[in-house]
């Protein structure tokens, strides 16, 4: 696989792999607090930045939930638009490393756990009600123009991507109300 194959991030993604993802970070994030182990920040730090950077690709939960987890639960597949996806990826990378940052050089060990919270109820919202924090961020910003539109064309109109799923309706067969 060439490096420019690995930093890639998947578009689509399988909104069901993200929903497992995401329950794996809460599992991680859950037992990070209840531990009060500093030392679990690094990989839950370490999976939101290899997921930022290449998807599932370099990050063993991404691995896990991708090729056993999710093909073992028997839903079909629902496709949705990338950017949002890696866009909520990069910010809990952010929220992470900041979170590293404050357990280990600075020692402000009660700020770096309220963050990893945070991140627990972020993942909570993605895993159990489909709600992304990081994906309606991107919506925002993408409204304000502070994200180009051809960032995310498939954003506005997931249609338009050629075979984005074989069974869609295209969209002159869709029926409108």
């Amino acid at each position: 696989m060439a490096t420019k194959d690995i930093f890639t991030f998947p578009n689509p993604v399988n909104e069901v792999s993200a929903r497992v993802v995401a329950a794996g970070v809460v599992a991680m994030a859950s037992a990070t607090m209840a531990s009060r182990r500093r030392w679990l920040i690094v990989p839950l730090a370490y999976g939101f930045v290899a997921r930022a950077l290449s998807g599932p690709t370099l990050s063993p939960l991404g691995q896990l939930a991708t090729r056993v987890v999710t093909p073992r639960l028997g839903v079909p597949p629902k496709e949705v638009a990338g950017a949002p996806k890696r866009f909520a990826q990069t910010l809990g990378a952010c929220i992470s490393l900041a979170a590293l940052a404050l357990a280990f050089p600075l020692k402000r060990t009660n700020a770096a756990f309220a963050l990893v919270g945070m991140i627990a109820v972020f993942a909570t919202l993605e895993s159990g009600f489909g709600f992304c924090i990081g994906c309606k961020i991107f919506g925002v910003l993408m409204k304000m123009g502070v994200v180009p539109e051809d960032v995310c064309a498939e954003c506005a109109n997931i249609w338009a991507r050629p075979n984005f799923r074989a069974n869609a309706p295209t969209a002159e067969h869709r029926v409108v109300d």
